[in-house]
Order: structure tokens, then C-alpha cells, then sequence
């Protein structure tokens, strides 16, 4: 059944790559034919905006072009050297969009200021403003369904392209003003509205940039992908609680992870396999996340003096600041010793610092008790 479920996860990734690829081959043809037109009439013009502007569709075109790579390479089978796959090279061709969108944005600059130094009449004609007007339409048209099919399909470069392409309509957009304001009152503001539209394209580079780094680096799980999770986890009748939930993303969508349950202390060893492999099972089942290990937390009973102090201890310890929550809890009567996990929000800053003051408090509040209180990460939601 396992094996059926990976088949159809796979079969879903395959068919996402082929939307991915024939999105992109659909942008860089139109790119390059804006880019043709717009060489030829900014030519003619004398306009460097129009000619900037073609130039940067074919930065577009080669976006595509990275897209297509990537996604390629992404989709290799996993081997020795990458058991998990190549899925974290879609990152890197997202982070190669947007260095191309922050140099094509900084290339505009650089022109833009040169042309504000030493300022070159343009000669505009019907034909090459509708070109541009064209060209506006068309990639406000392009830019918004290749974002949405990024968005859809969970591609970064995809999302990334269509971006790009928005922000492009808007460089052809201020061109046809600059035009406007030139054929009425004879001003030539091209240079200064392509500086300020270059400015706005090197935020855009560097926010994308930023974004996809931050993928890299690895980001905290979505909270409602945490949730449905622990849901999923905690539907099962033996499962008390599900905590310190960890993913480690190989790709957009490709996730493996592990979780710790907490299940009652006189389970046989027999059910716990059993229910482990279950657990695994549903989540890769439901949610295309792969449990590689499920951690155990031993519960004691609610109506015993351990069930007793750990509602007690438990309260006790959310009434401290900045600690979100106690898990694994565990009593040892002989030697009256208790052990659990505590959570303190990265809201504390200093987080060591809260840690041990909540050590100290529960010492002063039991002092009859061993603590043996380990710092847990806030890893999810």
C-alpha cells in the first residue's frame, strides 16, 4: 500500500515538472518575440527605455530557460551521493531568477543615469508605441498566469518569473507615459521614470533573493501543514499528544520529517511497532510527508499521583512567562525524580536566560522534587 502511495506522489511530481517546463517554454517565446519587436523600434526611436526593455526580456527568456534546468535536475532520481534527491535545486534556480532580476534592474539603472547625464532626444512613432502598448498588455497577461501557475504547483522559479514579468508591464507601462508627456509638452522624463523603475526592480530582486534564501537555510514549518499533521497523528486513540514535530524540505513539497507521541507507560512493545508504522503510514498517506522516525513519550495515567503532579507541574509552568508549553513528562516515585521538555518562545529573545529562570521557579515551587528539565526547541506549531 506504501509502495502504491509513493506511485502516486511521484506520478503528481511528474506531472508537475511537464506544467512547470511547458509554462516556461510559453514565456521564453514570448519574450523573445517582445524582445525582437522592441529592439527594432527602440532602435529607430532612438529610445533607451524601449531598448532597456528588450534587453530585459531576454533576461526574462533566460529565466526560463534557468527554470526549465532546474526543474529538470530537480526531478533526477535520487542515487548514492543524494539519496534524498536533487528537489533543493529548484532553490538555487530561483536564487540564479533573481540575481538575474537584480542585475537586469541595476543594468537599467546605470543606463538610466547616463542617459539623465547626457540626455538623448528620442524620436517616437505610432508604430513603436503600439508595440509598447502591446507589449504592456502582454505581459501583465503572461506575468499573471505564469505567477499563478507557480503558485498552484509550489514553484519558486515559476512564482519568481511571473514577478518579474508584472514588473516589466510596469517599465513598458512608464514608457509609453514618458512618450505621452513628450509628444503634449516636449519634457523628455524617460531616464527618470527607467531610475525609478529600476529602483523599484532591484527591491523586487533582493526580496526574492532574500526569500529564497531563507528556503535554503531551512524555515520553520507551515502552521497549517504542522496542524493537519498533529491532527492526523492525534486521531489515533492510544496517542495523548503530539509534539516536536521536524521537517526537513529536499524541494517544494518534499518533505521528511520526524515526531515524538506520547502514549500510555503499559503499552506492549508489540502495539507500539504497530502503531508507529500506522502513524507513519497515514501521514505519508494524507499529507506526502515522510516519518522517518516516531519518538515515544511514556504518559502516565491522569488518575494516578504522577498523572496528578504532572497536571500540576504542567500548570503551573504555562503560568510562566514565555514558556509555551511542558511534554514528555515522565514521574519516577522512587527516586521522586521528574523529567520532561520545555518549551520557551523565541519571543523571549534570551532564551537561555527564561530557561533558567523557569528551572529555578519550579525548584523553589517543589523543592521536594529532582528536576531533570531539558530545553526544547519551538520547532513547529
Amino acid at each position: 500500500m506504501l509502495e502504491t502511495i509513493k506511485n502516486v506522489i511521484i506520478g503528481s511530481m511528474k506531472n508537475r515538472d511537464k506544467i512547470i517546463i511547458r509554462t516556461s517554454i510559453i514565456g521564453i517565446m514570448a519574450n523573445c518575440l517582445l524582445a525582437l519587436f522592441k529592439a527594432i523600434v527602440g532602435t529607430i526611436s532612438g529610445s533607451i527605455a524601449i531598448v532597456l526593455d528588450a534587453v530585459n526580456n531576454l533576461s526574462d527568456a533566460f529565466s526560463s530557460v534557468i527554470t526549465i534546468i532546474g526543474t529538470k535536475l530537480a526531478g533526477k532520481a535520487p542515487d548514492k551521493k543524494h539519496p534524498m534527491g536533487h528537489g533543493r535545486v529548484e532553490y538555487i534556480s530561483s536564487a540564479l531568477i533573481s540575481m538575474v532580476v537584480l542585475y537586469a534592474g541595476i543594468t537599467s539603472f546605470i543606463e538610466s543615469v547616463k542617459e539623465i547625464v547626457h540626455p538623448v532626444t528620442p524620436e517616437y512613432t505610432s508604430f513603436g508605441l503600439i508595440i509598447v502598448a502591446v507589449a504592456v498588455v502582454v505581459k501583465i497577461v503572461l506575468g499573471t498566469y505564469v505567477k499563478k501557475t507557480g503558485e498552484e504547483v509550489n514553484s519558486g522559479s515559476l512564482i519568481a518569473s511571473g514577478e518579474d514579468a508584472k514588473l516589466d508591464s510596469i517599465i513598458s507601462a512608464s514608457t509609453l507615459v514618458a512618450a505621452g508627456i513628450f509628444i503634449v509638452w516636449g519634457i523628455s522624463l524617460e531616464a527618470w521614470l527607467g531610475a525609478i523603475i529600476s529602483i523599484i526592480i532591484i527591491k523586487a530582486g533582493y526580496d526574492m533573493l532574500s526569500d529564497t534564501v531563507s528556503h535554503i537555510l531551512g524555515e520553520r514549518v507551515g502552521a497549517e501543514l504542522s496542524h493537519d499533521i498533529k491532527r492526523t497523528v492525534s486521531q489515533f486513540p492510544e496517542v495523548h499528544g503530539a509534539y516536536d514535530l521536524t521537517l526537513h524540505s529536499y524541494g517544494p513539497d518534499r518533505y521528511v520529517g520526524s515526531i515524538h507521541i506520547e502514549v500510555p507507560e503499559d503499552m506492549t512493545i508489540a502495539r507500539l511497532d504497530q502503531l508507529e508504522r500506522e502513524i507513519t503510514h497515514e501521514v505519508y498517506s494524507k499529507h506526502g510527508v515522510m516519518l522517518e522516525s516516531v519518538g515515544i513519550y511514556s504518559r502516565n495515567a491522569n488518575d494516578t499521583k504522577a498523572g496528578k503532579l504532572r497536571n500540576d507541574i504542567a500548570n503551573y509552568a504555562r503560568r510562566i512567562e514565555y514558556v509555551k508549553q511542558i511534554h514528555g513528562f515522565y514521574y519516577d516515585e522512587l527516586s521522586n525524580r521528574v523529567s520532561f521538555d520545555l518549551v520557551i518562545d523565541f519571543a523571549a529573545g534570551d532564551i537561555k536566560r527564561v530557561f533558567a529562570d523557569a528551572v529555578k521557579k519550579l525548584e523553589e515551587k517543589y523543592p521536594d522534587i529532582v528536576f531533570d528539565i531539558n530545553m526544547d526547541i519551538d520547532l513547529s506549531d
